[in-house]
């Protein structure tokens, strides 16, 4: 990483005051919405939404099915705020600026960060259509040195080694599985190791069968930068993958993946991930602490 890459601690503070200036919203929840989840966002109540592009330091999201906005508003009575659309290391933009975002919202006042993706499933059990919680993950591109912590450590956010053992809350997790019974989507419902590879091309066969073998139920092209920043600088973190696709392990099988499957599904499972996520967040504890000493 180049000096000039670095972002500094006051970069942060500006995108998060011009965006306490601008809206009366106070989030301790913010949600990132992956590939044809942007529709989180939409249920807010009391909304004030931002254009990335007019959001100072922010960063742009190019890809069909995210919308790039960042929405703040009201939901179930806790206050969030929501990424619609996210960034990617295949679109070009440097670690620091993919997960930019996380850094603001901890600048926010964020205590919980939602992640949602669109992955494909390896575990031979999934099947498209299945709502995986993440249990933990496999960062290829951190494990070769790619992680948006290289460089000097702001220990403003966090430690210089954070540890990443628990960086998936396991209350937040068995919260979400008993919501899942009580909603009657647990015919559906998956936990496992989400791995990030590096896109934009999807896997080859013996990329999927090497993965399979280290033991990835699903794999995708996001979500572990933003998680290890969200847990260097203390967030608890609530991870799910909307299961798009098999992804092809044997070179008998004809079939292949392609992105408009992907949002397809999406947008068949949109509802159910909605509710999910919307019920969660309503019986989530909320720290008010911060509150309480303040009166």
């Amino acid at each position: 990483m180049h000096s000039k890459e670095q972002i500094s601690h006051d970069d942060y503070q500006k995108t998060a005051d011009w965006l306490t200036s601008h809206t009366k919203h106070r989030p301790k929840v913010a949600i990132i919405c992956g590939s044809g989840l942007g529709m989180l966002a939409d249920s807010l109540k009391c909304q004030d939404a931002f254009a990335y592009s007019d959001i100072p330091g922010f960063p742009q999201s190019t890809v069909q099915g995210h919308a790039g906005r960042l929405v703040f508003g009201e939901l179930k009575g806790k206050t969030c705020v929501c990424m619609q659309g996210r960034f990617h290391m295949y679109e070009g933009h440097s670690l620091c600026k993919t997960t930019f975002p996380v850094r603001v919202f901890k600048l926010l006042g964020v205590e919980t960060l939602i992640v949602t993706n669109a992955a494909g499933s390896l575990a031979d059990g999934f099947h498209p259509g299945d709502i995986m919680i993440i249990k933990d993950h496999v960062n290829f591109p951190g494990l070769v040195g790619l992680n948006p912590l290289s460089g000097p450590n702001d220990d403003k956010f966090g430690p210089r080694f954070p540890a990443m053992s628990d960086c998936y809350d396991k209350g937040l997790r068995c919260l979400a599985m008993d919501i899942a019974k009580q909603q009657g989507v647990a015919g559906f419902m998956q936990e496992g190791v989400y791995a990030m590879v590096g896109g934009p091309n999807f896997e080859t066969i013996a990329e999927a069968r090497l993965l399979h073998r280290l033991g990835v139920d699903a794999v995708g092209m996001s979500t572990a930068p933003e998680v290890v920043v969200a847990a260097h600088c203390g967030l608890r973190v609530f991870g799910l993958s909307l299961i798009t696709n098999k992804v092809v392990k044997s070179y008998e099988d004809s079939e292949s993946v392609n992105h408009e499957g992907v949002l397809e599904v999406g947008r068949l499972r949109s509802q159910a991930v909605q509710q999910l996520v919307t019920e969660l967040i309503s019986r989530m504890e909320i720290n008010n602490n911060i509150v309480k000493n303040a009166d």
